[in-house]
């Protein structure tokens, strides 16, 4: 079993900026990518962002030039840097971790108000 805890959410004003963080403890050996999914009201959870154990990153289109990923894998985290947030950035940031299977943290809220 993996977990992962997140922190970091808040509420921002759009333009402003955060820094979402993931912890994973367990059996972390073998993860191979982590990342960050959103779920808006209503939709579906949605890829973010992610980064392979070699660094490999993917973006969603949404989020390129905005957002950066990052993985400091000695202490088994995962951050993601937003900048210049946008009201359709809100919604529940969930950390994924895949080692076999998929694992998800509780998810953190980011709000963006206009």
């Amino acid at each position: 079993q993996v977990q992962l805890v997140e922190s970091g959410g808040g509420l921002v004003q759009a333009g402003g900026s955060l820094r979402l963080s993931c912890a994973a403890s367990g059996r972390i050996f073998l993860i191979n990518e982590m990342g960050w999914y959103r779920q808006a009201p209503g939709k579906q959870r949605q890829l973010v962002a992610r980064v392979t154990t070699g660094g490999t990153t993917n973006y969603a289109d949404s989020v390129k030039g905005r957002f950066t990923i990052s993985r400091d894998n000695s202490k088994n985290q995962v951050f993601l840097q937003m900048n210049s947030l946008k009201p359709e950035d809100t919604g529940v940031y969930y950390c994924n971790a895949i080692r076999l299977t998929n694992y998800w943290g509780q998810g953190t809220q980011v709000t963006v108000s206009s």
